[in-house]
C-alpha cells in the first residue's frame, strides 16, 4: 500500500509563488487572504502547506474575515498545525485591522449623512455581542465634539438616563445629538422601546435648544436611520 505523500512545502515553491517573496517583489495587494494568513502562521502541518491550511481555515468561515476575527484561540487550535502562538498571531493581526478601520473612521469629524455616522460607529459597535447605547455630541456645524458610551447592557437592551445625556451635552457645548445603539441580533427594525427613548430625548432636548438629529441602529454590516425613515 502506497504511503500518503505530504503536500509540497512552501520552501520548495518558486519565489513567485512563495507568499513572503511575492509580497516583497509584487506588493501586498496581489496576495490572497490565504497567502496573507500563511505569512502570519509561517508553516502548515505534515499534510498541508501554510497556504493550504489557511485556505481550510478560511473555508470554515465562508471566507469571511469578519467571522474569522470572531474565532477564539480554542476554536483556531482545532485545526491541525495551529497552536496557541499561531492562533494568537491570527487574532492579533485581525484586531489590528479592525482598529485601523476605527482610526480611519475617527478622521471623519463632520457628520452630514447617516452613512457617515454609521462609518464612525460601526467599528465600535458592529461586532459586539451585547447592546451599547452611545451619544454623538455635535456643534452647530455638525462637527463631532465628543462620542460617549451612555450605557452597556445584555443581548436585548440597555438603560438610558435622559438627564445624564442632557447634562453631558451642556458640558460639551453641544447643540445637536445623534443617538446610536447596536442590535447584536442583526435585526434593523426599531423596537417600541427604541422609539420611546428617542422621543424622550427629543422632547428633553427641545427645552434646552438641543436637537436630536438622528437615531442609528447599528449591526455588523448595515444600519437603520430614524431620520432617513422620517420617524424621528
Amino acid at each position: 500500500m502506497q504511503e500518503k505523500v505530504s503536500s509540497l512545502s512552501i520552501k520548495h515553491w518558486s519565489d513567485d509563488d512563495k507568499p513572503r517573496e511575492k509580497l516583497f517583489n509584487k506588493g501586498k495587494s496581489v496576495l490572497s487572504d490565504a497567502e496573507l494568513i500563511a505569512i502570519l502562521i509561517g508553516s502548515g502541518n505534515r499534510d498541508e502547506s501554510a497556504v493550504e491550511l489557511s485556505k481550510r481555515i478560511l473555508a470554515s468561515v465562508n471566507h469571511n474575515l469578519n467571522e474569522l476575527g470572531k474565532l477564539s484561540i480554542k476554536q483556531l487550535t482545532q485545526f491541525k498545525g495551529i497552536g496557541d502562538a499561531k492562533a494568537i498571531s491570527i487574532i492579533a493581526a485581525l484586531e489590528i485591522g479592525k482598529r485601523r478601520g476605527g482610526e480611519e473612521a475617527r478622521t471623519i469629524v463632520k457628520i452630514t449623512s447617516s452613512k457617515i455616522g454609521f462609518n464612525i460607529m460601526q467599528p465600535i459597535l458592529g461586532e459586539l455581542p451585547h447592546e451599547e447605547f452611545w451619544i454623538i455630541y455635535l456643534n452647530n456645524a455638525n462637527t463631532v465634539l465628543h462620542k460617549r458610551q451612555l450605557s452597556k447592557g445584555g443581548i436585548t437592551g440597555t438603560l438610558v438616563d435622559v438627564r445624564l445625556v442632557m447634562k453631558q451635552a451642556l458640558e460639551y457645548g453641544a447643540v445637536a445629538l445623534i443617538l446610536v445603539h447596536n442590535h447584536p441580533s442583526g435585526t434593523l427594525r426599531p423596537s417600541q422601546a427604541d422609539k420611546q427613548i428617542t422621543q424622550k430625548l427629543k422632547l428633553a432636548g427641545e427645552s434646552l435648544d438641543i436637537k436630536v438629529l438622528d437615531h442609528l441602529i447599528i449591526t455588523e454590516k448595515d444600519y437603520f436611520s430614524f431620520a432617513d425613515e422620517s420617524i424621528l
